[in-house]
């Protein structure tokens, strides 16, 4: 994927920048506009709840993937303040019943690639997409060939 097939959607590094950037994926994925971010906030806090009860839905599934103590960690989950990463994507997927394909940008060539892809078992057509930057942010992404570069990311 070039440069200029993608825009990276800036989302305030807040501690909920991965639930911000989902929801405001998923947003874009049923053609609704780019929420406000007052409501970006709202959906983003309100997915976190659903996450974290995602994580107890699916304790045996779950508790042994995750670092700290299951109880632990749920909990900590839940404050507003404390970031997300892969555990937290792929509950997202289950909670919203849609595909998130997470990108990075190659630091030589600048164009982005997949690192990661979940809830395919809810489709593989027109995923949510997010950014990483490697250091704990992630930013929605507005891409126009996502989708041929999931279909790329298969056949690997």
């Amino acid at each position: 994927m070039g440069k200029s097939d993608s825009t990276a959607l800036g989302i305030p590094g807040d501690g909920r920048c991965l639930f911000r950037s989902v929801v405001h994926g998923a947003c874009l994925r049923a053609g609704k506009p780019s929420p406000s971010e007052s409501l970006e906030k709202e959906l983003a806090d309100d997915l976190r709840a659903k996450v974290a009860d995602e994580f107890i839905k699916r304790r045996r599934d779950t508790e042994w993937f995750l670092e700290d103590d299951f109880d632990t960690y749920v909990g900590q989950m839940r404050q507003p303040h404390v970031w997300g990463g892969e555990p937290e994507l792929l509950m997202s997927s289950h909670v919203l019943k849609m595909p998130i394909t997470v990108y990075m940008r190659d630091r030589s060539s600048g164009s982005l690639k997949i690192i990661a892809e979940y809830g395919q078992e809810y489709g593989k057509e027109n995923p949510i997409c997010v950014l990483y930057h490697g250091y704990g942010h992630y930013d929605a992404l507005r891409s126009q060939i996502a989708v041929a570069q999931s279909k790329q990311f298969k056949k690997r």
